[in-house]
């Protein structure tokens, strides 16, 4: 229920806003924008078009700037950016955490960056440095450097002294880490076991050495995973050393969570997940052609095969009435199938060692669909033109297209996958085209073969 009650909240406020900001009071808008948090910000001025959104942009506190830009689209970030002189995107950049300053600071400006840069100590410009050093898409950009490490061979009473020398802990801190003289991780201990044993309590008697380190280059999607099975809260980055870099904490994950989430959905239609919702016509409609065009050019294969039996059609009428039924039904099975693939393909579920069972059990799923489907349709059919030929065709031929949807389903993003294509984002062109095909080429064939010896 969480994930309804979270949009209708996001509508309300919406629409709270569109009022005030069409009624021209300016007071109420800000009052509003301010009580959020950053990320539901961030929602908002994703859903405003582009009018609303200067307004509202200009309305945020300024110590959220930075936060914001962190949690909007690439294309929103742009614009929004485009709209700050220097300095403000100076100061919204300075507070931001290592991590999220990553994100942001390539869609800056060079000027901006050499400012943000020169404001910055040593030891963080340094740490920035190697976050940006390593590929977007793995552990080392999502990790922060600001980590809490502690030696085996101190006590707590020594530990609790460091702490309140340094004053405060990094955000989401639930355990430090422990490491060796040569900075190598070596476990970590609880916030809670510091709380709970005598000061004078060794903290290689605390030492918690089962959570494995998570390499630096491991991809974001294997981060997500890791997290998700062992429901952690924060994890330590190491190199090929085992030297320890810095912690990924469950905030970042989310985070790629919801991408990967909106990137399987999304680009099932050939969508780019940061495309802005306001995105100018023309861009989003070059956007679209790309797949668009694909999708026109297999759609005058299916063409070419219901033009093979134009004859056909003619002596028998029914058969158009009837046919968009069988590719209909295919596409809408093959669907299903190529969701459960794309979604085990990104959780590592599915790969060469159990593709043979998983096609068997979807093709015998499919059959059974298709036989029960199939006869409910024969029947209908049989009532409706008084056919028993039409009847059988159409029976034959649904149950086909089914077992061959269910096979594309399985097949299509798996090649995909194989080839260094993404599955989510051309598997559907390719399963309509199948559905399509197979289905007019197994009902027209057979209607040809049966009804008009």
């Amino acid at each position: 229920m969480a994930e309804p009650i979270r949009h209708d909240k996001t509508a309300r406020q919406l629409r709270l806003l569109s009022d005030a900001l069409d009624s021209g009071r300016l007071g109420p808008v800000r009052r509003l924008v301010n009580t959020l948090s950053p990320a539901e910000i961030g929602n908002l001025l994703e859903s405003l078009p582009p009018g609303k959104r200067t307004v509202v942009w200009g309305l945020v506190d300024p110590e959220d700037d930075g936060e914001v830009l962190v949690h909007v689209g690439d294309e929103v970030r742009e614009g929004l950016i485009a709209d700050m002189d220097q300095d403000e995107l100076v100061a919204a950049a300075e507070g931001l955490d290592i991590d999220d300053l990553a994100d942001l600071v390539e869609d800056l400006p060079d000027t901006v960056i050499d400012e943000v840069l020169k404001s910055m100590d040593r030891e963080n410009r340094e740490r920035l440095e190697q976050v940006l050093s390593y590929d977007e898409d793995s552990a080392g950009r999502l990790m922060n450097p600001d980590v809490v490490t502690v030696r085996a061979d101190t006590t707590i009473d020594v530990v609790l002294r460091y702490l309140r020398l340094r004053g405060e802990l990094p955000d989401h801190t639930d355990h430090l880490y422990v490491v060796s003289k040569r900075h190598q991780y070596l476990g970590r201990i609880a916030l809670q076991a510091l709380l709970t044993h005598e000061a004078g309590t060794p903290i290689n008697q605390l030492l918690d050495d089962e959570q494995p380190a998570i390499d630096v280059n491991e991809s974001s999607s294997e981060v997500a995973r890791q997290f998700s099975d062992h429901d952690w809260i924060s994890a330590p980055v190491v190199d090929d050393n085992n030297i320890l870099l810095g912690r990924i904490t469950i905030d970042d994950v989310v985070d790629i969570i919801r991408e990967q989430a909106e990137h399987q959905v999304l680009s099932a239609a050939g969508l780019d997940e940061d495309e802005d919702l306001f995105s100018p016509v023309w861009r989003a409609m070059r956007r679209r052609l790309v797949w668009l065009s694909i999708n026109l050019c297999t759609a005058f294969l299916a063409a070419s095969v219901v033009g093979q039996f134009e004859a056909t059609i003619d002596k028998l009428v029914a058969l158009a009435v009837l046919m968009p039924i069988v590719a209909g039904m295919g596409g809408n099975a093959g669907t299903q199938v190529l969701a459960l693939m794309v979604r085990g393909l990104a959780l590592g579920q599915v790969g060469a060692s159990n593709i043979k069972p998983l096609l068997w059990k979807e093709a015998r799923v499919a059959l059974l669909n298709g036989l029960v489907l199939g006869a409910a349709l024969g029947l209908i059919v049989l009532a409706w033109f008084h056919s028993v030929g039409l009847s059988l065709v159409i029976f034959v031929a649904l149950t086909c297209n089914l077992v061959f949807a269910a096979v594309a389903g399985v097949l299509v993003p798996v090649t995909l996958k194989r080839a260094g294509y993404d599955p989510a984002l051309a598997s559907s062109i390719f399963l309509t085209t199948v559905t399509d095909v197979m289905g007019f080429f197994t009902f027209l064939g057979l209607a040809t073969v049966v009804l008009l010896r």
